[in-house]
């Protein structure tokens, strides 16, 4: 019943004003600008290109009472967009917003683009433009999870290690005892290398299969988005496992135990002791 309503309420026709006035201020803004208009005049994609040659879209969702007020504003960016606006407005005041908070965002997608060109990111596989982190592969089944603020793309990000303690625990120590040396004039990819004393693996050498291991339970790499990032630390054996797969081995194991949040289990390929710390609701 409510979706027949709804549907009603999107036939119903807007008065001739709202037409004339957004197809003048598409006249104005410069149809080569226009990516998208929907049959009803009520959606509209702009597009755009920063100072950098990268390209960007903004949706706009208009309602009948437009000019009067603004259009709802869908982009893809790691903070929020908020429109400044006033009757008298029109498209071209919006368009000239979205085009100064892309030059806004320029370092941080300058950073993120330096480390997607040059490292292999096991994750996000695809990463939008609103996306702020980036893991990283630093060796086989050792990698970095690097958190960077949109807003202060030039200081040092949140980073968490995932990998078996003997890899990890070195690398933290070079990152806690190089924090000092951080220097915000030189990118956010050569300061990591710089504190962590290593270079990252060269997309122009090795292959993603070379990190991309398969989890040793599901024998899968990606299950349900995810991938392996939790391992054995046991040096001879090393397995990576989906922190899912690896709760669902120990919680079936009957000489598993748990505490709060952590459970204590053994390896299912070594038998070395394992503790996972898990956030995850008992099934």
């Amino acid at each position: 019943e409510i979706a027949l309503k709804n549907t009603q309420d999107l036939h119903i026709s807007r008065p001739p004003e709202y037409y004339s006035c957004l197809v003048r201020d598409l006249e104005i803004l410069g149809w080569n600008r226009v990516a998208y208009v929907d049959t009803g005049l009520t959606t509209v994609k702009l597009k755009a290109e920063d100072s950098c040659g990268r390209q960007h879209l903004i949706t706009l969702k208009l309602n009948a009472k437009y000019p009067t007020e603004p259009p709802d504003c869908l982009v893809d960016f790691p903070v929020p967009f908020a429109v400044s606006w006033m009757p008298q407005n029109s498209l071209i005041d919006i368009y000239n917003q979205f085009l100064a908070a892309l030059e806004s965002l320029k370092e941080f997608w300058d950073a993120l683009d330096e480390i997607d060109g040059k490292t292999w990111v096991l994750e996000p596989e695809n990463p939008t433009r609103s996306a702020t982190t980036r893991r990283i592969a630093i060796g086989n089944n050792v990698s970095v999870n690097v958190e960077v603020d949109p807003r202060h793309p030039n200081m040092l990000p949140e980073c968490y290690f995932l990998g078996a303690d003997h890899e990890v625990n070195p690398l933290r120590t070079k990152l806690n005892n190089n924090m000092h040396l951080w220097d915000p004039e030189i990118s956010l990819l050569q300061n990591l290398r710089e504190l962590l004393e290593t270079d990252f693996p060269s997309r122009a050498v090795l292959e993603k299969s070379d990190f991309a291991k398969d989890c040793g339970i599901c024998y899968a790499y990606r299950l349900d988005g995810s991938t392996p990032d939790q391992v054995c630390d046991d040096p001879r054996c090393g397995q990576p496992f989906h922190q899912a797969c690896l709760y669902e081995w120990l919680q079936g194991l009957p000489t598993s135990r748990q505490s709060f949040n952590v459970i204590f289990g053994e390896c299912p390929y070594c038998n070395k002791p394992l503790t996972l710390k898990s956030s995850m609701k008992k099934l």
